[in-house]
């Protein structure tokens, strides 16, 4: 997959996008989405997902393409377009969002686990919560001795994931039934849904999650053999994705009513399969999403250390952050990220944050590294800036890119206040490692536009403390 030099080909990258998009959230989409959405709503979001995503994936290529000068994507166009702070904060809720996702992934996998051995529940009962510690840093040790992602355990884990994806379709395919499908196209038996409009809002959140990890072979574009695979990989492995979502989502629509698979623990997948062939059916879900969800763990955890570090490195982050360990593994980054792994595991026990809980929260710290990357992909086109000869390829670049921002914009609506002000709680914090990196190569922390910037942040967080210590905010 990679050449002589060490470089990634094509294949390696593509594999890089799908195996960093499929980790739980597709084993767990049927009860997801119909918990938020009737099987109208369900459509007419997947249409605007495809949309919108389709666009974001052009962007990342489009920039990949005109900009090869920016490595570690999805900051590096933040910090670019609107400054230092605007790129700290991309890395940073990157950063955030991406370790949330691996609290989600512990929740989920002990979740599974719950359905051989009932002790862990959902996922957060206190033996999943010990369970998950331990496992967090085995896998902590293990990247430290600089065992990094092999291209085999890669390999084995991606295959893990998507058999079982594509018996599910097959066998889900010979048994889908349009008259349940069509029984309550747009959920009036189910009027706690709310509107089409509103049940169209609260699926999209989840169809963000599951696409994380678009910007997976942008992060790695330094690495890349042709600078011109790294856009190809973004697209190729968005479209192989979105058709096993939409398969899943769609046919178990057909299996079983919305309000049965609202109700089903997760991974959602396997109780739609066990009701079709039996007990092996959810057997087999299960296997394979406990396979898939350590190769994402693994991946994940390595992205986590990587953003940091590449951050680190060109003084957006403090210098402590660039630091390796004899192993050439950004030592220091490792362990930040997992500490606060382990602090968020603690706080589920208490707060009895489900898996959809905290996938909401760290897709809401996303939104903003997507949004600056698609506002600076139209600020391109906007200013002519590198098509002075395309002039043709500049309009398709600014229809695009103005797209992908609305959808940015409608994203950041779609999560809702209560999103936003417990982002605001996450983003805040980060400002004392800004100054801190600030401050080591003696410059003045903020311009005054930050300034600004920064003091609509701390209102939004401390709105978000009041809130969550008076309960009109909970987890």
């Amino acid at each position: 997959m990679s050449d002589s030099s060490g470089k990634l080909k094509l294949g390696a990258l593509v594999a890089l996008v799908v195996g960093s998009m499929i980790g739980g959230g597709i084993f767990s989409l049927p009860q997801n989405m119909a918990a938020s959405a009737g099987v109208g709503a369900v459509l007419i979001g997947w249409g605007i997902t495809a949309v919108g995503m389709l666009t974001l994936a052009f962007v990342f290529q489009t920039l990949a393409n005109r900009k090869p000068d920016l490595d570690g994507g999805v900051y590096a166009y933040a910090k670019a377009g609107f400054g230092d702070y605007m790129g700290f904060s991309s890395a940073w809720g990157y950063w955030i969002s991406a370790w949330l996702g691996n609290v989600g992934y512990f929740v989920l996998l002990f979740s599974t686990l719950g359905y051989f051995f009932p002790i862990f529940g959902e996922g957060n009962t206190p033996a999943a919560i010990i369970g998950a510690s331990i496992l967090l840093w085995a896998v902590h040790f293990l990247v430290l001795r600089g065992i990094k992602e092999a291209a085999f355990i890669n390999l084995v884990t991606t295959v893990a994931k998507v058999v079982p994806l594509v018996l599910f379709a097959l066998i889900c395919l010979f048994a889908f039934r349009l008259d349940i499908f069509t029984a309550d196209i747009w959920a009036v038996g189910t009027p706690e849904l709310g509107s089409v409009m509103n049940q169209v809002r609260n699926m999209m959140l989840v169809t963000v999650w599951v696409f994380i990890g678009i910007e997976g072979a942008s992060i790695f574009s330094s690495r890349a053999e042709k600078r011109s695979d790294v856009g190809k990989a973004t697209v190729i492995g968005f479209v192989t994705v979105l058709l096993f979502l939409v398969l899943v989502n769609v046919l178990s629509l057909g299996i079983m009513t919305q309000p049965e698979l609202a109700k089903l623990q997760n991974p959602s997948m396997a109780a739609v399969l066990e009701h079709v062939v039996g007990h092996w059916g959810a057997v087999l879900i299960s296997v394979g999403l406990i396979i898939s969800l350590l190769g994402a763990l693994l991946s994940w955890v390595l992205l986590c250390a990587e953003i940091m570090f590449a951050a680190a490195k060109d003084h957006t982050m403090p210098e402590f952050l660039r630091r390796e360990n004899a192993n050439q593994v950004p030592a220091n980054a490792l362990w930040l990220t997992n500490a606060m792994v382990q602090i968020f595991l603690v706080i589920t026990l208490f707060s009895n944050s489900t898996y959809l809980s905290l996938i909401y929260l760290a897709t809401s710290m996303i939104l903003v590294p997507y949004l600056w990357s698609a506002a600076y992909a139209f600020l391109l086109a906007l200013r002519s800036e590198t098509y002075e000869q395309a002039l043709a390829e500049r309009k398709k670049d600014l229809i695009i890119g103005g797209i992908a921002l609305l959808y940015a914009i409608w994203l950041l609506y779609a999560g809702g206040v209560k999103y936003l002000l417990l982002s605001a709680l996450l983003y805040a914090p980060g400002a004392i490692l800004f100054a801190k990196a600030k401050r080591e190569v003696g410059q003045p922390i903020f311009t005054n536009v930050e300034k600004l910037i920064f003091a609509a942040v701390v209102i939004g967080a401390l709105v978000a403390a009041y809130g969550l210590y008076d309960g009109f905010l909970t987890l």
